[in-house]
């Protein structure tokens, strides 16, 4: 995977001023004196590697030449010290005028009215999907415009495969065939590959594993909508996996940090989201990569959708509305912008942006597979609940537990759906 590191940048971009020159008249004929107009200034912030920051830079730089009146200046850092930054601003009032950002937050920062509703600051929405936009609505409000799209798979390395001598995967499979090739896999390399890690320890798996059974993540009124029942079943599916070669063993995963086990060359597959194909191909050094669709024990409903891959917001405090409405628009819009990020942020959400940039290589990959399920996509899931971000990790966390054999299924499921309700009732 792509190392995030605790690396903090800013930049000031050249920008050229208007000069207003005003006559002065005077009895020796005249003069001139000239006063120079200030460009409007905001600050942009985003998180990311160093890639994602020369890219953001030069999308800036080509927004401040191209609108000399306003001047951006950005910064970033990594994923943690991101959202660490964010709710020490938000506190003290002062968030940045535009900011990337991601589902797992929108609700919590825009039910405490910190974002700007982006329905009506003139920004072209048209572009979009309308199975999209949910995903940044919260209360009939939108105060989240994607930037590009991504979509669950299941990735493969061909060469391992053909290696060890199990067939590829076509994508139509269920979850015991998909059991079954991970097992297959582990067993047939003879201890050089594992199959996979344990996917039930992904939350955003689990939630197109409920969409596949009808079942919503959350309600409305932002409770559970599943029991623990349903958590119950998930994580049973892998119980007789786990301490075999279909398995990475949970403590082998954590020495791999901060790449990970399929990005290490120690297993032959791993399901995650679609744009994590350039970083997969640069840590493991592979000549070749492939991606199908999730397991389903229904073909006619994958649960798959498009999720913003992030997301682009203002602060509800910005005194510069129009300029930041200028740049989210530019950001999400110009195919220009599109060009220079490719599909490092996902597939470019907006049609006008995505058919103006040409994709080859990896790119094209990419956006093959999300081709390839168009006809499975159901609508993005809306923000989540507040203080989802806790409680993603809390299931990762207690899975890796019963992933080490500390815990049993029961009492993983019991441990969840107690942090679970402890941070529902106190954001209710």
């Amino acid at each position: 995977m792509i190392s995030r590191r605790n690396f903090i940048t800013s930049i000031a971009t050249g920008v050229a001023a208007t000069a207003l020159l005003t006559a002065c008249g005077g009895s020796d004929g005249g003069g001139s004196a000239g006063t120079v107009e200030k460009p409007t200034v905001i600050n942009y912030t985003w998180w990311g590697n160093d890639d994602r920051a020369e890219r953001t830079n030069k999308a800036i730089a080509l927004f401040n030449e191209q609108n000399p009146t306003i001047k951006v200046v950005g910064t970033f850092t990594d994923w943690a010290g991101y959202w660490q930054k964010r709710a020490t601003e938000a506190a003290g009032g002062g968030l940045p005028d535009v900011m990337q950002w991601d589902l797992s937050y929108l609700r919590d920062y825009a039910q405490r009215n910190q974002l700007l509703d982006l329905g009506d600051i003139g920004i072209d929405i048209s572009g979009f999907d309308k199975t999209l936009l949910p995903s940044g609505q919260v209360n009939d409000k939108l105060y989240g415009l994607p930037a590009g799209t991504n979509a669950f798979a299941v990735y493969y390395d061909p060469a391992k495969l053909k290696e060890i001598g199990v067939a590829e995967p076509t994508g139509k499979w269920t979850y015991a065939q998909y059991q079954q090739f991970l097992t297959d896999a582990g067993t047939k390399s003879g201890g050089k590959y594992y199959g996979s890690t344990d996917f039930s320890g992904i939350w955003w798996l689990f939630n197109i594993y409920l969409r596949q059974n009808n079942i919503p993540a959350f309600t409305a009124d932002g409770k559970l909508g599943f029991t623990k029942a349903d958590l119950n079943a998930w994580w049973s599916m892998n119980s007789d996996l786990r301490g075999t070669p279909a398995i990475i063993p949970a403590a082998d995963v954590t020495q791999l940090l901060p790449k990970s086990p399929f990005g290490s060359n120690k297993t032959v597959s791993e399901p995650t989201w679609d744009n994590f194909m350039g970083g997969y191909l640069a840590d493991s050094g592979a000549k070749e990569l492939n991606m199908v669709a999730v397991p389903s024990d229904d073909p006619d409903n994958l649960g798959l959708f498009l999720k913003p891959a992030m997301l682009m917001v203002a602060s509800a405090k910005t005194k510069n509305k129009d300029a930041a409405a200028k740049f989210i628009d530019f950001m999400i819009n110009s195919p220009e912008v599109g060009e220079i990020f490719k599909t490092t942020r996902g597939v470019p959400a907006s049609k006008t942006q995505r058919e103006g940039t040409t994709f080859d290589g990896v790119d094209a990959q990419v956006v093959a597979y999300e081709e390839s399920i168009a006809k499975y996509l159901t609508d993005a899931p809306e923000p989540p609940i507040v203080g989802f971000g806790t409680l993603e990790s809390e299931f990762l966390r207690i899975q890796e537990e019963l992933n080490y054999g500390k815990v049993t299924v029961d009492e993983a499921v019991d441990q969840w759906f107690t942090s679970a309700e402890d941070v529902i009732s106190q954001n209710s």
